[in-house]
């Protein structure tokens, strides 16, 4: 399979590091809208033929293989269907930003503490989107984190903009971060995001280089975090979908694909070219 269009020198770098040198790499990616297509059910997500065999391919050369999502580790590990695949038995699932950890080798998770915050904004939260008029807002118990969804609404996109100033206020008073993403705010424990969980992934396994794989606002911050590292020698390639249309993640991507399966394309062309270095 031909390399696909890397659009920086910088990616084009990263890209050939990555190949030259394999043991010292990271493959990480978000799961929804970069392994699985984004669906109205976040219960029903699901990776795209050939993701996990994918990763699996990559997991024999590189140093690791990480999920890195916002959902609980747990969660992400039985809707990805990652458990007991062959081939990945050294997966990490970064879950809740990188406030759990989930290794495939132990099945076991290890977290942080959880905020009081979240508890107090769970239980202000379903009188708030009642005297808001949005009562039938999808509320997303992470258990670390809460997040609202607007996309089943008759009027996601106006839902959302009413939502954005009350939440922003919930969040500031029970200590928490509003973060946005694809018809959905997300309130959350400062100081936990995917760029903190990359930077751990890091430091963990000393890589010298590292493709990351994102398709929304929340992936900026792991972006932020790769370009920040980048300039201390990382090599690096940023890979986006366009599954949340995140303009300003595409921008910044050094590859651009349109869905999962173009994900997919491009593992498999990085795991053949390692193949045949």
């Amino acid at each position: 399979m031909s390399t696909p269009t890397i659009q920086t020198d910088a990616g084009r770098e990263g890209w050939e590091a990555i190949v030259a040198d394999p043991a010292t790499a990271v493959i990480s990616t978000d799961f929804d809208g970069v392994l699985a297509p984004l669906v109205e059910d976040p219960a029903q997500s699901r990776p795209v033929d050939g993701a996990l065999d994918a990763l699996a391919r990559l997991a024999r050369s590189v140093n690791q293989v990480a999920i890195v999502t916002g959902r609980p580790a747990l969660v992400a590990t039985e809707l990805s269907g990652v458990t007991g695949h062959a081939g990945l038995g050294q997966l990490v699932v970064l879950g809740h930003y990188g406030l759990e950890r989930w290794e495939a080798a132990s099945g076991r998770v290890t977290s942080d503490p959880v905020p009081a915050g979240v508890a107090e904004a769970r239980s202000r939260l379903p009188g708030l989107l009642r005297e808001l008029g949005v009562p039938d807002a999808f509320v997303e118990d992470k258990e670390s984190s809460l997040a609202v969804h607007t996309r089943r609404l008759a009027d996601p996109v106006g839902a959302l903009e009413t939502l954005r100033t009350p939440l922003t206020e919930l969040a500031e008073s029970t200590e928490l971060r509003l973060e946005p993403g694809n018809l959905v705010l997300e309130l959350r424990p400062p100081g936990i995001d995917k760029g903190v969980a990359v930077r751990r992934l890091l430091e963990s396994t000393g890589a010298r280089s590292i493709l990351y794989a994102g398709d929304d606002l929340g992936d900026l911050a792991a972006y932020r975090a790769v370009e920040e590292q980048r300039k201390a020698g990382l090599r690096a390639v940023l890979l986006a979908t366009r599954s949340s249309n995140a303009t300003e993640l595409i921008e910044a991507a050094d590859i651009v694909v349109d869905d999962p399966t173009g994900v997919v394309t491009v593992l498999t062309a990085l795991s053949d070219a390692i193949a045949a270095r």
